[in-house]
C-alpha cells in the first residue's frame, strides 16, 4: 500500500501544502501491478495534498472515449472516486492517449491542460508539459505528432469502427517501438536550446515533464539565473512521482 502520510510528515501543518505531479504509466491491462500502484496512489492521498498533476501518456494507448473495456472503467471509477473525495486532479495529453476527449473528464472529474500550461505553484511560475515536442532531434516522430494531432484526421479516425481502431493503434505502436528502439539515445531526448526557448517564451524557470522515461533534476543558467528542468519517471517498474511541497522542497519519490 502506499501511504502518503510517509512522505515528509514534518510538513504537516496545514490543510493544502504539497502537489504530486506524474507521467508515463502507459496503463494497459496487460500490466495490473501498474493500475494497482495508480489506484492505491489515488486512495491514500490525503487533505495535505493540493492537487495531482497527470502529465500524459496515462495509457498506453486511448482510441477514443467510447472505448469501454473493464479495465478502462475500473481506472475511470478509481479517478472518479478520488475528485469525488475532493482531489483536484489535473491531465495533460501525452503521445500515447492525445484522443481522450469530454467524455473521459466529464466521467472522471479530471481538468484538461493545454500542451503548454503555465501555472503558478506556490508563488513560484512553473512550466508544464509532457517533453514530447522538446525532442526536436527526432524529427520523423515529430512530423507523425503533427499528422495526429490534426483534429480533421481524428474526427476521421474516430468515426471508424472500434476493432478497425485498434488494428491501426496496434501497427502504430509496433512501428513506434521499432523507431525508439533504432534511434540513439540523444535523438529520443530533449534538446537544451528548446528548453530554453519555451522556458522563455513563458517566462518561467522551472519546467516539469515528462515521455523521456529519464527522472532527474536538471539545474542550468537560463539569462543568467538559476533555472531548473524536472524530469518525471516512467511506471514500468516501479511508481515515480515529483512531490513539490508549499516549503519549496522539491522530491523525486519511486515506489
Amino acid at each position: 500500500m502506499i501511504n502518503l502520510n510517509l512522505y515528509n510528515k514534518q510538513h504537516v501543518i496545514k490543510k493544502y501544502q504539497r502537489t504530486i505531479f506524474i507521467s508515463d504509466l502507459h496503463l494497459d491491462e496487460t500490466r495490473p501491478d501498474i493500475a494497482q500502484r495508480f489506484s492505491e496512489l489515488l486512495k491514500n492521498g490525503d487533505s495535505s495534498v493540493d492537487a495531482l498533476y497527470i502529465l500524459g501518456d496515462l495509457f498506453e494507448v486511448w482510441i477514443g472515449d467510447d472505448d469501454d473495456t473493464p479495465f478502462y472503467r475500473q481506472i475511470i471509477q478509481a479517478l472518479k472516486s478520488a475528485t469525488e473525495k475532493g482531489l483536484t486532479i489535473y491531465f495533460m495529453h501525452g503521445n500515447r492517449d492525445f484522443l481522450i476527449g469530454q467524455k473521459f473528464l466529464h466521467a472522471t472529474g479530471c481538468q484538461l491542460l493545454s500542451d503548454e500550461e503555465k501555472i503558478l505553484l506556490y508563488n513560484t511560475p512553473v512550466l508544464l508539459m509532457h517533453g514530447d515536442t522538446l525532442c526536436t532531434l527526432d524529427i520523423a516522430y515529430l512530423k507523425a505528432r503533427k499528422k495526429t494531432r490534426n483534429h480533421f484526421l481524428q474526427t476521421l479516425f474516430l468515426l471508424l469502427p472500434i476493432t478497425i481502431r485498434k488494428k491501426i493503434a496496434n501497427k502504430i505502436r509496433v512501428k513506434s517501438m521499432q523507431h525508439t528502439q533504432l534511434a540513439s539515445a540523444d535523438i529520443m531526448d530533449v534538446t537544451q536550446a528548446e528548453v530554453a526557448r519555451v522556458m522563455q517564451k513563458h517566462d518561467v524557470h522551472y519546467l516539469i515533464h515528462g515521455h523521456t522515461h529519464r527522472p532527474m533534476f536538471h539545474d542550468f543558467s537560463l539569462n543568467h539565473t538559476k533555472a531548473q528542468r524536472i524530469v518525471l519517471g516512467a511506471w514500468h517498474n516501479k511508481g515515480n512521482m515529483l512531490v513539490w511541497e508549499a516549503t519549496g522542497k522539491k522530491e523525486l519519490i519511486e515506489f
